[in-house]
């Protein structure tokens, strides 16, 4: 989990994972090769190849195709509906059945939160090694949000890694087991996520939350 205050940079972190943005000093590694820095020329599509998805903050959907389409231009071994994964998709209908009723729907006339949700139903549509996500819960309401909590746990108990960004801390507390804070591009703070669940002066210290944001 990655945690901070507005322009900490989180998302640039993300980005510069993702090979959107070049890392201009140090090492970005993943199973052992060098991915990202100096020399090292790597772009979204090599990361894709690697396993690794990325749901941005501004979503990344093609609002003039369908949910469908979208979902089959995530999926990498489906050419056609037919060819998904029907237990995959059947599982992710559990978490947001509104992709369900609106499967044949222009993406762009989805509701903010039904765009988020397809975002994050793109990236797990096929079984990924590392999820990068920017702030899922943005735009949700409370019930879905629970939904996108119970789906991020079922990943990680299918040894899927997260790195996600995140504001609404009650969600980041539910789904992280371990935690970076930045600030001002650095990490200040490292550790288990329950430490800081539970340490209001660190929680104000670190975020400028407010006491009892754990409760």
């Amino acid at each position: 989990m990655l945690l901070g205050r507005n322009g900490a940079g989180k998302t640039t972190t993300l980005r510069t994972i993702m090979g959107l943005w070049k890392a201009t000093q140090g090492h970005i590694g993943f199973d052992g090769a060098a991915v990202g820095g100096p020399g090292v020329r790597t772009s979204p599509p090599d990361m894709a190849r690697q396993g690794i998805a990325y749901v941005p903050e501004n979503m990344g959907i093609f609002a003039d195709l369908s949910v469908k389409e979208n979902i089959l231009l995530a999926a990498r071994q489906a050419r056609s509906a037919a060819q998904l994964d029907t237990a995959r998709l059947e599982w992710i209908f559990g978490f947001f059945p509104a992709l369900r009723k609106f499967w044949l729907y222009p993406a762009g006339k989805l509701s903010g939160g039904q765009k988020q949700m397809l975002a994050v139903a793109r990236a797990i549509i096929e079984p990924r090694r590392l999820l990068l996500v920017d702030e899922p819960s943005k735009g949700l309401a409370p019930a879905i949000i629970q939904n996108m909590i119970d789906a991020f746990i079922e990943l990680k108990q299918a040894s899927t890694t997260i790195l996600l960004v995140e504001q609404n801390f009650n969600f980041a507390r539910q789904v992280g087991d371990h935690v970076a804070v930045m600030d001002n591009g650095r990490v200040v703070h490292a550790g288990g996520m329950a430490e800081l669940a539970h340490d209001d002066a660190l929680q104000t210290r670190l975020l400028g939350l407010s006491l009892g944001a754990h409760q």
